[in-house]
């Protein structure tokens, strides 16, 4: 039988499972699932690479934070004991976290009344002459060379 490696990404497995489960997660066995993909394919899973990320932590975690972080890092711990996984995980919290500051402090510098994140508010229309993508960009982009 060939080898083949397997790649999840938790992200869409995620959404598939609250599909499949009624909106609820449904919980499983990764490898063992990477090892059936794999399988039904005449395939063996030499190796599962399991791309994920921590759930969202503000700077001010609240309790369902904080339990859920607790409970994402036991998962992970016991997940990465199994040497047939690789885990990836992505950190985008730090670059979020540095962008609202950047949008509080446009937002009340110009005095803005409210700024929405286009693409998942609803949004049917926006004139780009109200749109602060660039600025927002433009400010990261020199607060990341002040840090380095």
């Amino acid at each position: 039988m060939k080898e083949s490696l397997v790649f999840i990404d938790e992200g869409f497995l995620d959404k598939l499972t609250k599909l499949f489960g009624d909106g609820t997660r449904i919980k499983f066995d990764k490898l063992e699932f990477a090892r059936k993909i794999a399988k039904k394919e005449g395939f063996f899973c030499k190796h599962l690479f399991y791309y994920t990320c921590p759930p969202y932590q503000s700077s001010s975690p609240s309790e369902e934070e904080v339990k859920r972080k607790k409970g994402y890092d036991k998962f992970i711990s016991a997940l990465s004991k199994n040497k047939e996984i690789t885990i990836r995980e992505g950190r985008v919290q730090k670059i979020i976290d540095e962008l609202r500051k950047i949008i509080n402090k446009i937002g009340g510098e110009g005095k803005y009344t409210i700024i929405l994140e286009k693409t998942r508010s609803g949004i049917l229309y926006a004139s780009d002459a109200v749109d602060l993508t660039d600025k927002v960009i433009k400010a990261h982009n020199e607060q990341r060379k002040q840090t380095k």
